[in-house]
């Protein structure tokens, strides 16, 4: 399953881990992307679709 959102497009992000003595370890940051099925224009699509994006309500779940 793709790691992008279909509505904002939010997708995984490279980044560090760096720990008490500053090491540092390449880690990626993933979004928390869920499978739903919401309405668009009418028809029961599944898309993923971000936490973000469904607390806001910028989808209509069905």
């Amino acid at each position: 399953m793709s790691k992008v959102c279909d509505i904002c497009g939010k997708h995984a992000v490279a980044g560090r881990s760096i720990s008490h003595s500053h090491r540092t370890v390449s880690r990626t940051f993933k979004p928390n992307i869920q499978r739903v099925t919401v309405v668009v224009d009418g028809k029961r699509q599944k898309l993923n679709v971000c936490s973000r994006c469904l607390k806001s309500g910028k989808i209509a779940r069905s």
